[in-house]
């Protein structure tokens, strides 16, 4: 056994002394405190306890009975409970402390972190200083718990987990278990990592895994973009300054959608009579 007790550890100590307010463990060469409130049963001198070793709020090397929901050698999702920008966030490991995943391992744009309630796929490290932290998993981890998309689960919909941030988009595994990735082009607003999306399949890739959007489908976009440019005219008593002629950065700016969008949003309110363009400016029809 080793002399030395590292945190992260799962291990089997002897209670060398009862204290009134837990057990000091030993491996017969160094001594840590498994706390009352961190016991799950009444001990003796020698008996023999597993526990799990982490360092408490006061950075002290601290034992507890209660099994942690991953460890050095294992990862799973864990749920992100505390948002520190000085620091990263915390995540539930299923002990009494949260670990903090440092935001050195995080993007520099805040905008992307995970909130309160996001999930991530980590497991636990330990610096050069041995102290713990959350880890977050490497795509060849997540890769290999992931299954290839048939052929035919195009235009299906699904939900997944955003684990991986890139340049031009971000890595999702779908609960089905397929490696998915949204284009930044596809993304009706941007994401987070650790962000739970709903998606439809867009392609299916040789390789088994797929692309996917959280647009809607045209058809249905154009209903959403009519309905939003009537509201828009409605609150600025029935008319805008825009008209499928207005200028396309103009258009993005203001409503977030293309000049293509826009025309054919408008082309539908048109059709319908509900609206009428006049001089640069559209009017809802009285």
């Amino acid at each position: 056994m080793s002399s030395e007790l590292l945190a992260g550890e799962i291990t089997q100590l002897r209670v060398a002394r009862i204290q009134e307010y837990g057990y000091f463990l030993t491996n017969g060469y160094e001594d840590v405190l498994l706390h009352k409130r961190e016991s799950k049963n009444h001990y003796e001198e020698n008996d023999n306890v597993k526990v799990f070793l982490y360092h408490d709020h006061e950075g002290r090397l601290s034992a507890t009975e209660t099994m942690p929901l991953v460890t050095l050698d294992s990862f799973s999702i864990l749920k992100v409970v505390e948002v520190k920008h000085s620091l990263g966030v915390f995540v539930d490991v299923g002990i009494q402390k949260d670990m903090l995943l440092s935001k050195d391992d995080l993007p520099y744009d805040w905008a992307t972190w995970p909130a309160i309630g996001d999930e991530l796929y980590c497991g636990l490290k330990l610096d050069k200083k041995q102290r713990l932290f959350a880890d977050l998993s490497k795509f060849e981890e997540i890769q290999e718990l992931s299954v290839n998309a048939p052929a035919e689960c195009k235009n299906a919909e699904v939900e997944g987990l955003v684990f991986r941030l890139l340049d031009d988009g971000v890595s999702i595994l779908t609960g089905e278990g397929y490696l998915a990735y949204l284009h930044k082009d596809e993304m009706k607003e941007p994401v987070r990592l650790g962000q739970r999306l709903t998606m439809r399949i867009t392609f299916v890739r040789e390789d088994g895994r797929v692309n996917v959007s959280t647009r809607p489908l045209v058809k249905e976009a154009r209903l959403e973009d009519s309905d939003r440019l009537l509201s828009y005219m409605m609150e600025r008593d029935g008319e805008m300054p825009f008209t499928d002629k207005s200028d396309p950065e103009a258009i993005k700016k203001e409503f977030n959608i293309s000049k293509a969008a826009f025309k054919r949003a408008m082309g539908k309110l048109l059709k319908e009579k509900k609206v009428e363009q006049k001089d640069g400016y559209t009017f809802i029809k009285s």
